[in-house]
């Protein structure tokens, strides 16, 4: 294992979660209102849910395999970093809605938002948002934004109904 370094100053992660949070949240406030507030309200919980469960199942004692931000221990600017997921988690209904795609597609949208969401990971890594530990690394994220997407849509469709066959 490597040893691993913490800044604990206020620098590159802290501003790449705080700007990526004001720019998802301006891109989503911007769009047409697309979704009753319920639903809405739906969509940007289970992107921090999401961010939050995956992060504490993986990211701790007794698997390990990353910390956030400047710290292995929780901190108030680690719930930051998983609100960031909303807004995203907002923006991948949004688009599944508007672009009405097509059961058939499905699949490609959730590959497309895996490659998405793994590059914005990669960013984060850079920024030092992230910090892999014990064999892990982003390669092994993009398979779990699979399973995540892929789940998420199953939510989407079930608030939402499945598409009919007509628009199939």
């Amino acid at each position: 294992m490597r040893n691993l370094v913490y800044d604990h100053r206020f620098n590159a992660n802290e501003w790449f979660v705080i700007l990526l949070l004001i720019a998802g949240l301006a891109v989503t406030f911007s769009l047409p209102r697309r979704f009753p507030m319920k639903q809405s309200a739906v969509f940007f919980i289970f992107g921090l849910f999401g961010g939050l469960f995956l992060d504490h199942t993986i990211s701790v004692y007794p698997i390990d395999f990353y910390d956030v931000n400047d710290a292995s221990r929780y901190e108030w600017m680690d719930f930051l970093t998983y609100l960031m997921y909303s807004p995203f988690s907002y923006l991948y209904a949004y688009c599944l809605d508007k672009w009405k795609i097509r059961p058939a597609h499905v699949p490609l949208y959730i590959i497309a938002w895996g490659l998405i969401s793994t590059g914005l990971e990669g960013l984060a890594v850079l920024a030092g948002v992230f910090h892999y530990k014990n064999g892990y690394g982003i390669f092994f994220s993009f398979p779990i934004y699979l399973i995540m997407n892929s789940f998420y849509t199953m939510l989407l469709y079930a608030i939402q109904g499945l598409p009919r066959r007509e628009n199939v």
